[in-house]
């Protein structure tokens, strides 16, 4: 049976930034298997004091904002000015059969053909907040692989977009022109979550009405938002396809960073997402026990039967299946 690489090649080329054996080390971070599982404690424990110097962004937005076609033209533009520039791509998963389509890869084209870039496409799976599982972890390496700046393009818009801004420094929302049913659309959570509402596509004859949304996507924020905050979300308007607007964008991301920095918050904020993640961590492995766990799995037919009949509350099964798995 072919080996493939020990920890310690894998955490060396990380840290030497060779882009095959960072993928191999995510694929081993992604991994299931209890044997490798463990090499990925390793892994990230070997990894950790190269971590955290990146811009972490996250892209989120409603489907045909063109968040794939505008994290293409925003990296290649950081990518000249001497960055670089890696993007976790999260694909959306059939809750049947686990699918994953992984097409944002063909999508970025420029940076699918810069070897200075690095696009990771994952499968969402079972995981909400438009994240992958092992979302976190995998900004973890690209940090200590040498990328100072990791971009995350979320699956969507939807309640479940707190954990993608759990895991960044800066959440971007996309946004297409016409705010009537688009702006009813998008969740007062997300506009809570926002530190820039940018509409895309502000290009050609589209110009006019991106321009009219960004002024009501602006009104908008500041009833929902208020003032007076570290800082204020801006509304801009951009165009992917063009390049349009993207320098701006730039700079007030790194004009959030440097505002953040002076009062500490982006210590604090990180320090707190690092403790949240843990939970997170404890809540899933507590689940895939509970799951894996024969007494239990002997058990849930019968419950979920008579749930689905209605002949037993979900709240008292629930409480059931826990006693079960606790009181032992």
């Amino acid at each position: 049976m072919r080996r493939g690489p020990s920890v310690e090649a894998l955490v060396a080329g990380v840290l030497e930034g060779d882009r095959a054996l960072l993928a191999r080390a995510i694929t081993k971070i992604e991994s299931e298997r209890p044997d490798h599982r463990a090499q990925a404690e390793a892994i990230l424990a070997a990894v950790m004091p190269h971590a955290g110097g990146s811009r972490r962004i996250a892209v989120s937005g409603p489907p045909g904002a063109g968040k794939s076609t505008f994290i293409d033209a925003f990296g290649a533009m950081l990518l000249e000015e001497g960055r670089g520039v890696a993007v976790l791509a999260i694909d959306p998963s059939s809750p049947s059969s686990g699918g994953s389509i992984l097409g944002d890869k063909t999508r970025m084209v420029r940076l699918s053909r810069d070897p200075r870039a690095f696009i990771r496409p994952s499968p969402a799976g079972r995981t909400l907040g438009g994240v992958a599982a092992k979302t976190r972890e995998t900004i973890l390496l690209c940090e200590a692989a040498g990328f100072d700046v990791v971009i995350v393009e979320t699956v969507g818009v939807g309640q479940s977009e707190t954990m993608a801004a759990q895991m960044v420094d800066f959440f971007l929302v996309l946004l297409v022109a016409g705010a009537g049913d688009e702006l009813q659309g998008i969740k007062r959570g997300i506009l809570e979550l926002a530190d820039m509402l940018a509409v895309n596509k502000a290009d050609g004859e589209n110009q006019a009405r991106a321009e009219a949304s960004r002024r009501d996507y602006q009104a908008a924020l500041r009833v929902t938002r208020g003032r007076g905050h570290v800082w204020d979300p801006p509304v801009l308007s951009c165009s992917g396809l063009l390049g349009l607007g993207l320098p701006e964008i730039w700079e007030r991301i790194e004009e959030h960073r440097r505002r953040l920095e002076e009062v500490g918050a982006l210590e604090r904020k990180r320090a707190e997402q690092a403790v949240l993640w843990m939970w997170r961590l404890v809540e899933g492995e507590l689940i895939a026990r509970l799951r894996g766990d024969a007494e239990i799995a002997a058990l849930l037919p019968g419950l979920e039967d008579e749930v689905r009949a209605g002949e037993l509350a979900a709240t008292t099964a629930a409480r059931r299946i826990l006693r079960a798995f606790l009181d032992r």
